[in-house]
């Protein structure tokens, strides 16, 4: 019996140590980890300090905060704040649950109002819940839309005012604990007020549906761990647009994670961000070509318009799911759209980013003439001088092409000089050739086959990422006008990395700045590229 109560003794103090809070010690070492590497690693650093005025370095006014914070969950709170004051839709700091509560539908806003764009019908059936998409969320739990907002505002940061309130705007009914903490401290149901589109009010109780297990604390303190960002994107389509599924050389593998100009994939979701679908319906009589059928990396067709044959195609995001094959199919496209188009639309609306590279695979089919590619401003730090070195060993050793040996040559001499300076960070470098000077695509006989006729590219404040770069680098090339909103604003690569050591947490940080041909006016900055 002693032993049994001895056992029972040692298994409650067990419990209790494992889910304890931090101390306030590991908290502050876990905060200085945390802001260390983003002073170390973070490449507009220097921009976001003089253009929105938050300083990474000033960290003091945080650690006494930090100090004070009562409990883990409340700490996870303040390392969000801390990342989101960046305001860089790249970087996020997020902790490890799966925990997730849903009110069964999704708004977002639009022209100011925020409207129910899907709802889930096996959750909320009709005959019980019978407001429909296009209704407005008024209020939850007595707060209106607009008193909730602000609140969510810090877990959805995304560089463009509008991209960030449309992204919080999921949040009003999807309760991630990924990306906030105090998400499982939600009850289990909520009073929803609801303006249906005839005018009337009418308020419902729905409940939260909760998945994943709730994370209550930090627990026993654990060792940090690095997650390597896996590549989604097959490289030697990109320099070969012939080449077979080949597994791609060891060499490009440091190069994959500067071509990583996409957002951070996230439980919450506009309504077809990614999607091939395009958001708004397409014209009446428009001729489909792809997008029907598994494989179509695109959406294409034709339709007429004030006496014209206008071309189309969408552009779902930058990291096609088969490079080769999209690539192979964009070729093909742009040659039927050349021979039978007076125009062309391309949309790339709600596109989350990929390649840059493949950013400029596509462009290349757009120019008819030479073009300049967005360069890459690199923060260089010891680590990236280490993976040039052994990247251009390994292409010594592999035979690369010589002008990819030599590209590795430039990059390391780049950051070689950088790194001797005070956080230095390098000039432009081009990403995916060995020059800015960039020709049209062209054909085995050497024939231009890029399309030569006017064009439009449809952008929106959910496009980012990738889908900033591609429409810059066309605008750059005064290619055609951009038309709808401006896009979020997410430029540079981006890793993902373990923050900090005892409490766990990840974070992604952007180690770069993408740089354009020419300085850029706009009201709403300072001059720059």
């Amino acid at each position: 019996m002693k032993n049994i109560l001895r056992l029972a003794l040692i298994v409650t103090l067990g419990a209790t140590i494992g889910f304890a809070d931090l101390t306030t010690d590991q908290k502050l070492a876990d905060f200085n980890q945390l802001a260390a590497m983003y002073a170390k690693r973070y490449g507009p650093y220097e921009w976001k300090r003089d253009v929105i005025g938050f300083d990474l370095f000033k960290v003091q006014p945080w650690l006494d905060r930090a100090a004070k914070t009562t409990n883990d969950l409340d700490f996870y709170e303040l390392c969000i704040e801390y990342v989101s004051s960046l305001n860089d839709a790249h970087d996020v700091f997020t902790v490890r649950s799966n925990f997730q509560a849903r009110l069964g539908f999704v708004v977002d806003i639009y022209d100011g109002t925020t409207l129910i764009d899907s709802i889930t019908r096996s959750v909320l059936p009709a005959d019980k819940y019978p407001f429909q998409i296009g209704d407005e969320l008024v209020s939850i739990d007595g707060k209106t839309t607009a008193d909730l907002l602000p609140g969510l505002l810090r877990y959805q940061i995304a560089a463009n005012e509008r991209s960030t309130r449309r992204l919080a705007a999921q949040l009003l009914t999807i309760r991630p604990q990924s990306s906030m903490p105090h998400a499982a401290d939600i009850g289990d149901s909520a009073t929803v007020v609801v303006r249906r589109q005839s005018g009337d009010l009418e308020t419902y109780t729905v409940p939260w549906t909760k998945t994943g297990t709730a994370l209550l604390g930090a627990g026993s303190p654990i060792s940090p761990h690095v997650i390597q960002p896996v590549s989604r994107f097959g490289a030697a389509a990109l320099f070969d647009p012939n080449a077979t599924d080949e597994p791609d050389p060891d060499y490009l593998d440091t190069l994959k994670q500067l071509w990583n100009v996409k957002l951070p994939d996230s439980p919450v979701a506009v309504l077809n961000f990614g999607s091939l679908t395009p958001i708004y319906a397409l014209p009446t009589g428009f001729k489909s070509r792809l997008g029907n059928t598994a494989g179509d990396e695109f959406v294409t067709g034709t339709f007429q318009a004030g006496g014209f044959t206008i071309g189309y195609i969408r552009i779902p995001s930058y990291a096609p799911s088969n490079t080769t094959n999209a690539l192979r199919q964009f070729q093909t496209e742009i040659a039927f759209l050349q021979q039978n188009t007076d125009g062309l639309v391309i949309d790339e609306m709600r596109n989350p980013g990929g390649s840059v590279c493949y950013d400029e695979a596509l462009v290349s089919y757009l120019v008819p003439g030479n073009w300049r590619p967005l360069g890459f401003a690199l923060r260089a730090t010891e680590t990236w001088i280490a993976r040039f070195a052994s990247s251009l060993q390994t292409a010594k050793n592999q035979n690369a092409p010589q002008w990819m040996i030599d590209l590795f040559s430039s990059f390391l001499k780049a950051v070689q000089q950088a790194y001797s300076e005070n956080r230095g960070m390098t000039g432009p470098l081009p990403l995916c050739t060995s020059t800015f000077d960039r020709p049209a695509a062209k054909d085995a006989g050497g024939n231009v086959i890029a399309y030569t006729k006017p064009l439009i590219v449809l952008t929106d404040e959910m496009s980012a990422s990738g889908a900033d770069a591609f429409p810059a680098m066309l605008q750059d090339a005064q290619r055609g006008p951009m038309v709808g909103w401006r896009t979020m604003g997410a430029g540079g690569n981006v890793i993902d990395v373990g923050a900090t050591t005892y409490s766990g947490g990840n974070t992604r940080v952007t180690e770069s700045l993408m740089i354009r041909k020419n300085p850029v006016i706009t009201s709403d900055f300072p001059t720059a590229p």
